[in-house]
């Protein structure tokens, strides 16, 4: 309703959007089918396959706007960024779940290896956004897992100088040598949108003015003067939520966050009853990461975040990323069927 919406009534997109979320359920039902200790067992595989194609994207990988971060077989082309949605936190779970938590040093070495050699490959794509998000799935992980963190004592400030040193030294090593122009700007334009209203900060602007005039209720669906009229960019992808709080109001927004409140809730409870650490680890951090696309597309919108290519699950126009996200679902659903072997049950 909300993309029918969006699209100002454009069948084309309807159908393009039901053929990928066909597809995307049809994937969701065949992983559903696969025990959880398979992605345990070929979990090695599955990070060396996903490596291997993101060398393949930098070397022959087809390029838009700007970016290298398609492969293109002819038949299909697609974002090998978007399995790594998946397959890092499978290969983290598993590395961590070989032993008793909380996990000894070398296991959290390999997992933080592993993370930073996906980030950075990502990252030269260049796709930063996708890059730190996809940390932060095997960071979750890592978190789940229970790795002890020393305390800093409050009456320490030797330790608040040196962490403040290295918070700044990261800061500015960032932003002399790591982040491109455009990357800067964007921080810049977050923030104060109104210093390039019609540049870099006609996104937010544009959104702000979407969300602020729906009001309780909304103008209604297809009613929306800033969607309807084309002044709010990508309003059928990436900024769809502005259209939901411009036609169906604060009402709308809640309603929105009741059903994804209720799924959230609905995977940890899956996650945390699974019988084996690998399940808990995999559907816990799985169900982070559908939070994270979620709080960060709100607050890219909202501008509270700096612009990133992050849509808004299961509502915006796309097909990678809807298919991604209903693999995750897969897993969870694998993880609520199927029991684990004994002699995994007890690791």
């Amino acid at each position: 309703m909300v993309l029918h919406s969006a699209s100002a009534g454009s069948t084309t997109l309807l159908y393009k959007q039901a053929t990928h979320f066909a597809l995307a359920f049809g994937v969701m039902l065949i992983i559903a089918q696969i025990p959880p200790y398979l992605f345990r067992r070929y979990s090695p595989y599955l990070m060396l396959f996903g490596i291997f194609l993101l060398l393949l994207v930098l070397l022959f990988g087809s390029t838009s706007g700007g970016a290298q971060r398609w492969l293109d077989l002819g038949f299909v082309r697609f974002q090998p960024s978007e399995l790594m949605k998946v397959i890092v936190p499978i290969a983290i779970a598993s590395i961590l779940s070989e032993k008793t938590l909380p996990p000894k040093p070398l296991p959290i070495l390999i997992s933080i290896v592993s993370i930073v050699v996906i980030v950075l490959l990502i990252a030269k794509q260049p796709d930063l956004g996708t890059s730190l998000l996809i940390g932060a799935s095997g960071i979750y992980v890592l978190f789940f897992s229970g790795i002890r963190i020393q305390l800093i004592k409050y009456n320490n400030w030797l330790n608040f100088g040196l962490i403040g040193a290295l918070i700044s030294g990261g800061g500015y090593i960032a932003w002399n040598y790591l982040l491109m122009a455009y990357q800067k700007k964007r921080i810049l334009t977050l923030i104060d949108p109104s210093s390039d209203p019609l540049g870099s900060g006609y996104h937010i602007l544009q959104s702000k003015i979407a969300i602020g005039s729906g009001g309780l209720f909304g103008k209604g669906i297809e009613q929306g003067s800033q969607s309807q009229l084309n002044f709010l960019p990508e309003h059928t992808t990436d900024f769809i939520f502005a259209v939901i709080a411009e036609e169906l109001g604060f009402i709308g927004v809640l309603l929105l966050f009741t059903i994804y409140g209720l799924i959230i809730y609905r995977c940890l409870i899956i996650s945390f009853k699974s019988e084996d650490t690998f399940s808990k680890l995999l559907g816990a951090s799985l169900t982070l990461i559908f939070f994270t696309y979620i709080f960060v597309n709100i607050g890219m919108v909202s501008g509270l975040l700096p612009v990133v290519g992050v849509p808004l699950p299961l509502i915006s126009y796309g097909g990678s990323s809807l298919i991604t996200l209903m693999a995750s679902f897969g897993i969870i659903m694998s993880i609520r069927k199927h029991k684990t072997p004994s002699y995994l049950a007890k690791l």
